[in-house]
Parts: structure tokens; sequence; C-alpha cells
């Protein structure tokens, strides 16, 4: 799986992971692999738990945040977060997901430089989404967010 995606420069947000071929609605674009425990959160991590964060192998901590996202989490049987795709992905097109479908809180990134028509301002975790936008993530979001 890993031939399907590359980094590349990303406008505006430095660098970006982007399809090298084509994926289907709900289709697994990356999978999850942890690759360590952390002690606590910082910029690149993900959150598996109330107060559990990883680093995740791979190009995964290369993802960058969209407010219109064309990825989603599913929680392996690793415990890793596989990115699921939303809806069909074109070759060339940026992997994207909302930061707060994994973390309750972000504390990294106060400005949202994602771009989209759908643009919040700013970054946030799952605690201040919302609710419109929670309904519109159900089925694409790590499920300890949901306790």
């Amino acid at each position: 799986m890993d031939n399907n995606y590359d980094l590349r420069k990303s406008l505006r947000k430095g660098e970006g992971i982007f399809a090298t071929k084509a994926f289907k609605a709900r289709e697994i674009v990356m999978r999850g692999i942890i690759k360590e425990i952390l002690p606590k959160n910082d910029s690149h991590a993900s959150q598996i738990g109330k107060n559990t964060f990883v680093r995740h192998e791979g190009l995964i901590p290369k993802v960058n945040h969209s407010c219109n996202p064309n990825c989603g989490i599913h929680v392996n049987e690793t415990g890793g977060h596989d990115f699921v795709a939303i809806h069909d992905i074109s070759v060339n097109e940026e992997i994207t997901f909302d930061y707060a479908m994994r973390n309750y809180t972000v504390n990294f990134f106060p400005n949202c430089r994602c771009g989209s028509e759908k643009c919040r301002g700013r970054i946030t975790g799952w605690k201040d989404l919302p609710k419109k936008i929670r309904e519109e993530y159900k089925g694409f979001i790590a499920p300890y967010l949901l306790k």
C-alpha cells in the first residue's frame, strides 16, 4: 500500500501526502501502524485513548489537516489509525483529515491554512467541533471521542 501515496510540497502547508492512485469511498488509503507510545501529546502525535498518545510509522504523521477532509479515521485491530476515504480520491489529490477526528483537543496549530471553502479559521479538537460537523463525521472518527 505504501506505493499508493508519496510526500510532496503542499500549497500553504509545506509538505503533504498525495495519492499516486485513485481510491474509492471507504477504501483504506493508509494503514496505521503504531511505532511508539509517547509520554505526552505533541504536534505529530495521534491520540488513541483519553490520555494515550502514539506516533505512527511511515508518512501518517505528515498527513495534513483540512476542514473539508477526504479521509477519516478507523481504528484497526492493532489500535492504530487507518485513514479511510470519505469519498473518492483522485490521483495527485492531497490526502487530508480533520485533526478533530482523532484528538479531543488540539493546542499546536491555532490557525488553519487548509484553504477549504469550509475552513473554520482555526484547527480544533473534537471538544470544540460544532455539532453539525460532528454529525457529518460519524463513522470516520476515533471511537474514544464518543465516550
